[in-house]
């Protein structure tokens, strides 16, 4: 992640005090100093508003900026106090000039009004789907490591959800972390280690699991050059291009011979290819794409 060891631990309280209670309700985020004049006269305030709007699920957090100096620069907060609304983890709107009560409630109303905030009392469910879509996002991108810090810290919300955990997996196994992958793997237990996403993220380990060193792959793709009928040769490269994380190669090899026989070693060269289409997952764009040159391969 690149922090310190204090950064880190101010992300931690942040994320505890902040984040996690933001999944579910308005977070008044306030940042003040023992110093600031008008902190003093703005927190008695924001202290009433919150416990008026309690039962609509908003509460009010503090963060002392000489305190908690790392955070206030992620902010960018330039003088005190500054007053933000944080929603699932995101600013959502910026309060610092609603000084008077009735321009307050008036800003934090009209947030109500257009965000799912879960009313005092109302059993915590947070919503999942926003959360795990910036992780599918992250891993479309291909970046692996940004998805798998995404989807621990979905994880502290949902720890029994198989798709957050097949997330995770697949996070590890895009970053390369392959020890990672099967330690979260083996730790399951029922039902979790059958979930339907948690067995699409073992195939994409299975698929990787063996990354060839790099000496090896020249190999594999030297032979498969060299002997472009050699089916065995274009297979153990195909195969071979994936687990190294070269999902063009082995598809467009894998392409290549089922059009030239598609019925070869009871057409295992398909069958790769859509292993390795249910692990990245069918909703992946590039699965999209390649999926229509199997199709055109196969039915012209």
């Amino acid at each position: 992640m690149g922090l310190n060891l204090d950064e880190q631990k101010a992300v931690d309280r942040f994320r505890q005090a902040v984040v996690e209670p933001s999944m579910t309700q308005l977070v008044i985020l306030d940042f003040w100093a023992e110093w600031c004049g008008p902190c003093k006269a703005l927190t008695p305030l924001l202290e009433k508003v919150a416990a008026e709007y309690a039962d609509k699920g908003v509460v009010l957090a503090k963060i002392n900026v000489d305190e908690e100096q790392f955070i206030a620069a992620q902010f960018q907060v330039r003088s005190i106090p500054t007053v933000y609304a944080i929603f699932q983890g995101q600013p959502v709107a910026d309060l610092t000039s609603a000084r008077g009560e009735s321009q307050l409630k008036a800003s934090i109303d009209q947030l109500l009004a257009k965000l799912p905030v879960q009313a005092s009392g109302a059993e915590a469910k947070p919503d999942l789907e926003p959360l795990i879509a910036m992780g599918e996002e992250a891993l479309v991108e291909g970046d692996g490591e940004r998805a798998a810090s995404i989807f621990m810290q979905i994880l502290e919300l949902a720890p029994d959800n198989g798709e957050v955990v097949a997330g995770l997996v697949r996070s590890f196994v895009a970053a390369g972390r392959i020890e990672e992958a099967e330690q979260v793997l083996d730790s399951l237990g029922e039902p979790l280690s059958t979930d339907p996403h948690v067995e699409r993220a073992r195939k994409a380990l299975a698929l990787v699991r063996d990354k060839p060193e790099d000496s090896e792959l020249d190999a594999l793709r030297s032979a498969a050059a060299e002997r472009p009928t050699d089916m065995d040769a274009q297979f153990a490269f195909a195969s071979a291009a994936f687990a190294a994380g070269d999902r063009d190669a082995a598809a467009q090899t894998l392409l290549h011979m089922i059009a030239a026989d598609r019925e070869w070693n009871e057409s295992a060269a398909k069958a790769k290819l859509l292993q390795i289409f249910e692990a990245i997952g069918l909703e992946d764009p590039w699965v999209s794409t390649t999926r229509r040159k199997l199709s055109t391969v196969l039915f012209g």
